[in-house]
């Protein structure tokens, strides 16, 4: 029997590099329009349920906020998989055969460990020369922890990981690597990917601080890519990512953060 091709093997249809270079723009565009799009729906939802309840509407809550993380960015990452980067049936059988290979695990727990000693060298490096930089969501990680630990779990280690493997790895990079550009798939997706963890200007970071933090999303999220290029399934950088946070989750839990 004829293996089944790979999801992000370049095929005929997907040859064109312009066309993967409009189509990424494209998915680019769509995704900071429908991220805003759905941050502004779940304010207004936010606003109207405040103002029934008379409840103050400028400090949304712990359970508010991730929420509205979900509804953003999850809703932006499911309806971009829907309508532009859908997984065909010969993908979907590539990817199920990938699941039962015991290599595609061995490299998932590699790449797990890659990205946290990675994330760790860079922290300490860092620390040489500067003061260590708070990631922006630690605050809301933190008051997730105090109040809501069960439900914060089910959010950095389920959720999260599911839906930003399927935006950034899935319809970015994969739209890309398709083509064969793997290479400016990984380094165009991982800037995407750090910069929507961390925004210029948003916060009180320096510079310096922002290109640590844009290291580690920017080396977490080419770490992700090359996963998911090196197994053909998606499963690998979502369960390498569920890891990383759990992990780092742990340290939180356990007061061990540098953060």
């Amino acid at each position: 029997m004829k293996p089944s091709p790979s999801p992000l093997s370049p095929t005929p249809a997907a040859a064109g590099r312009s066309a993967a270079w409009l189509g990424f723009a494209a998915d680019t565009l769509f995704a900071i329009g429908l991220t805003l799009i759905l941050s502004l729906a779940g304010g207004v939802i936010w606003a109207l349920i405040a103002a029934a309840r008379g409840l103050d509407m400028a400090t949304p809550g712990v359970l508010v906020q991730m929420a509205m993380a979900v509804i953003a960015t999850g809703g932006t990452a499911v309806l971009l998989y829907l309508l532009r980067r859908r997984a065909s049936d010969a993908e979907k059988m590539a990817s199920l055969q990938a699941i039962y290979r015991s290599s595609t695990w061995g490299w998932t727990l590699l790449a797990g460990a890659a990205v946290f000693l990675g994330s760790s060298l860079v922290s300490w490096l860092f620390a040489q020369f500067t003061d260590q930089p708070t990631p922006s969501n630690m605050a809301l990680m933190e008051q997730a922890r105090a109040q809501y630990p069960l439900l914060l779990v089910l959010f950095a280690v389920g959720l999260a990981p599911f839906y930003e493997e399927l935006l950034f790895r899935r319809v970015l990079f994969g739209r890309l690597a398709a083509a064969g550009m793997v290479l400016p798939g990984i380094v165009l997706s991982s800037l995407l990917f750090a910069l929507s963890h961390e925004i210029p200007g948003l916060g009180d970071h320096g510079w310096a601080a922002m290109l640590q933090l844009w290291l580690v999303y920017g080396g977490m999220g080419a770490v992700f890519a090359w996963l998911y290029q090196r197994t053909g399934t998606l499963l690998a950088p979502i369960v390498a990512h569920a890891i990383n946070n759990g992990v780092a989750l742990t340290m939180l839990m356990l007061g061990l953060s540098a953060s």
